[in-house]
């Protein structure tokens, strides 16, 4: 038995971009897939019912934040993930390597793992393949991630190798020790920095192993977006067709839309709820600053042609001042919001794909959204 399988639909003729659906022991979600990122096992603000509401089909969560508190010990005894936050839909956790990794001054890296201090209390704590495995299955997400090594994306070449094989060790040992992998399914992590033949020798390793999916790591880490796109036409080819794709950390609607073009099945990322939360709003005609004074009397909608609860019910004047105020009713809407709107991106997205117009319907939406001009979007 296979805990997780990919099931291809169909193929867009016009981009190539692929739908379909991803079968998980808490239900299947339709690809590509947008996931919310419930880091402390919550989406910020939300409600689970709130999120269904907006048919979010599967959310992630954090094993670095998980394992500081409440711990996962905790998690499992009130009998996993799915029952302590009430989510009854997939969840995929990540390994925690991303958030140690970017402690550069708070932890040291070795072959068996990296010793680093809490940015809670700075307790010194470790993490290892075996540790972040261990941690997971406690969880009981759907979908672990293997412990794997992000470099900068300022990395020399003879680092980023180093990294690279390091991690490739780390993924046969996170295999090794995974022990649920009937009932959760382990994908490991294309990584290799801005190298394509780095990234070409990683998806090789880890394709040999056999992953029930494969993840593609270190992008989107502050390199230009073109570069981001080069990256992911050379490594997505190199991913076996029958398995997800997992694109980490990406979430502006213009990749989204690149991404789904060259092949990405699933994405995730922090930037609608964070910027939710600073008053910066997606709307179908670019991004919306609600602190702009200029909104101070306007009684519309955030965004006309959204159906979100928000746009539905309150307007643009209400939720600068809620804001303004630091009122938490308004970071509730404002993240709402957002994520209606890249939720709808993706339904839109699949709907393109199907009747093969994704390249027309990104043509359509970059001109629209203001992603034409270097001055607007995100």
């Amino acid at each position: 038995m296979v805990a997780v399988t990919y099931e291809h639909i169909k193929t867009c003729k016009q981009s190539g971009a692929r739908l379909g659906l991803v079968h998980t022991p808490h239900g299947t979600f339709e690809t590509p897939a947008f996931m919310p990122v419930g880091t402390q096992a919550t989406v910020k603000t939300m409600s689970p019912e709130e999120l269904k509401g907006m048919d979010a089909q599967i959310i992630l969560s954090n094993t670095y934040h998980l394992f500081l508190r409440p711990g996962h010990d905790i998690v499992k005894k009130a009998g996993g993930l799915h029952k302590f936050m009430n989510w009854d839909r997939p969840i995929l956790t990540d390994s925690g390597g991303f958030q140690v990794f970017s402690l550069s001054d708070m932890r040291k890296i070795t072959e068996e793992g990296v010793h680093f201090r809490s940015h809670l209390n700075g307790d010194k704590l470790f993490l290892s393949p075996e540790v972040a495995m261990e941690i997971q299955n406690a969880l009981g997400s759907d979908i672990m991630m293997a412990f794997d090594e992000c470099p900068p994306p300022d990395a020399d070449y003879d680092y980023v190798k180093k990294s690279l094989e390091r991690t490739t060790r780390w993924a046969e040992r996170c295999l090794a020790s995974h022990a649920r992998p009937h009932d959760q399914a382990l994908f490991g992590i294309v990584q290799g920095g801005m190298f394509k033949d780095l990234r070409k020798m990683s998806a090789e390793h880890l394709t040999s192993m056999d992953f029930p999916g494969y993840a593609i790591g270190g992008l989107s880490v502050g390199e230009p977006k073109p570069v981001m796109y080069d990256m992911l036409d050379c490594t997505v080819p190199l991913l076996p067709d029958n398995k997800p794709r997992y694109l980490m950390g990406v979430g502006s609607p213009d990749a989204l839309i690149e991404g789904a073009i060259r092949g990405v099945d699933m994405f995730d990322c922090v930037l609608p709820t964070r910027i939710a939360r600073n008053g910066t709003l997606m709307t179908s005609s670019g991004r919306l600053v609600i602190r702009n004074a200029k909104f101070a009397e306007d009684f519309g909608p955030i965004d006309p042609e959204c159906t979100c609860y928000t746009c539905q019910n309150y307007s643009r004047a209400y939720i600068r001042h809620l804001i303004k105020a630091d009122e938490t009713f308004g970071l509730r809407l404002t993240t709402t919001h957002n994520l209606h709107f890249l939720l709808q991106l993706m339904r839109d997205v699949r709907q393109a794909i199907m009747e093969d117009r994704l390249l027309d319907f990104r043509d359509a939406f970059f001109t629209k959204y203001g992603l034409y001009d270097n001055d607007r979007g995100f």
